[in-house]
């Protein structure tokens, strides 16, 4: 399943006087933040203004929820930081790259640049953002290890992590008793483990519930798959870090699912795939497992009604090392052209190390990558972000490390990883074959040939 990380549903929330939280009129909030959107497209980057005030852009993608919580946090830290204004430039996550892209290349980026894993290696090698670590007015110091040197590259740090989200097997706890079927050990199984009991859920409910959803569109789980073993998608210089022995047996136990009914069919996946995570397997109440950041929990607790347990990858434990690990869910940057980088360093220290952003953007953004700040806000996250929160605390002692930035041309890895799943998934590939188009096509997107 291909899902955006970051995406999971934000929640507009602020504490009322007795201490409870309480919702704001999110639909008002958000027309005003469109108004600002309207005025940031008649405008440069940041400048000063007639009123002596530091005017900065700050660039996002998002739903309505995420620009109406992103505006309160904007309005509070003007209210602490009178001498500087935020202006919002926002816009979905399919229209988010190009915009940023031409504007970046004309010499207008945003100051402050919400970035995506994939996208940061590209804009930091071309010189497009400023190093963080040496902006006076940015704390890095309370980030979490794991992801705390996740936006270093060539010595410098061109991102600090938003928040952190891992990649897990969600499970209906609900399919599983109606197949009669017992909920894994996930601090035991291994890989034999989770496509036995895929196949024995849908062979006990006759089809009715299929035991799980493909995990071929997504490269995340291939990376924790190859990490138990040694391995990496990406090496630190970029090149790939992988065996093809390893993606050959990744894709033979995907193959082995769908050959035995362990998962939907060729078709079916590709219809699920398209849908998005509102489509999956669990949302439609057809599936008893499928791939997941945490922070989408929420979002497939509510579409499915049904009760959702986060689930270790398998093979932690069964296989040579653990290959889970935290991911940023995404990286606050700012521009290397920006007129007023401190200015826009004390923006994002707000974001990254106040309790008071915390409390309204929650888990939105991943888990605050900031521990103390992660901290202050558990008790207010909704269930499904605080049953995240306590299954990232139960994982991270066993998390060894993190990984590498991708290499540029690590964003066509999307519709690479498509592309070969769907092939194989018809017949028109084997394994071995899909593994072989998978790294030819990776390696002319990352490497130019």
């Amino acid at each position: 399943m291909r899902a955006n990380p970051g995406s999971g549903r934000p929640r507009a929330r602020d504490l009322s006087s007795d201490g409870r939280l309480r919702r704001r009129p999110l639909l008002k909030i958000a027309a005003g933040v469109g108004a600002v959107v309207m005025a940031a497209t008649a405008c440069g980057g940041g400048s000063g203004s007639e009123d002596g005030v530091v005017e900065l852009r700050f660039s996002w993608w998002g739903a309505d929820d995420r620009h109406a919580v992103t505006q309160q946090v904007i309005d509070e830290f003007e209210a602490a930081n009178p001498d500087i204004r935020i202006v919002g430039d926002y816009t979905d996550w399919g229209a988010y790259w190009d915009r940023l892209a031409t504007s970046t290349a004309a010499g207008d980026a945003p100051d402050i640049i919400t970035q995506e894993e994939r996208y940061l290696r590209e804009y930091g090698d071309r010189g497009a953002l400023a190093d963080l670590s040496q902006l006076e007015s940015l704390d890095l110091s309370d980030i979490d290890p794991l992801v705390a040197e996740s936006g270093d590259m060539n010595g410098e740090t061109y991102g600090v992590a938003t928040g952190v989200n891992a990649y897990t097997i969600m499970a209906d706890v609900d399919a599983f008793e109606e197949a009669g079927v017992e909920l894994p050990d996930d601090e035991s199984w291994s890989w034999d483990d989770y496509v036995d009991k895929a196949i024995e859920i849908s062979e006990a409910t006759d089809g009715e519930v299929v035991g799980t959803q493909s995990m071929a569109f997504n490269e995340a789980g291939f990376q924790i798959f190859a990490r138990q073993r040694g391995e990496n998608l990406y090496n630190e210089d970029g090149t790939l870090g992988y065996s093809q022995e390893t993606l050959e047996e990744w894709y033979g136990l995907i193959h082995r699912l769908q050959e035995e009914g362990g998962q939907p069919t060729a078709s079916e996946s590709v219809e699920i795939e398209a849908l998005g995570p509102d489509g999956s397997v669990l949302a439609a109440n057809s599936g008893a497992m499928a791939h997941f950041w945490t922070n989408q929990l929420g979002q497939q607790t509510d579409t499915s009604g049904h009760e959702i347990e986060l689930l270790r990858y398998p093979g932690e434990t069964t296989e040579d090392r653990s290959g889970m690990y935290f991911k940023p869910a995404m990286f606050y940057s700012v521009s290397a052209e920006s007129e007023h980088p401190e200015e826009a360093a004390r923006f994002v220290d707000f974001l990254v190390n106040s309790n008071e952003a915390a409390e309204l953007i929650l888990a939105d953004r991943g888990l605050p990558a900031n521990i103390d700040v992660r901290g202050h806000i558990v008790s207010q996250l909704p269930d499904a972000d605080a049953r995240s929160a306590v299954f990232l605390s139960d994982i991270e002692g066993s998390i060894e490390d993190g990984n590498p930035p991708p290499p540029i041309g690590a964003g066509e890895v999307v519709n690479i990883i498509k592309r070969a799943s769907e092939e194989m998934s018809f017949g028109n590939l084997t394994p071995e074959e899909a593994a072989e188009q998978f790294t030819s096509e990776v390696e002319a997107a990352t490497q130019g040939g």
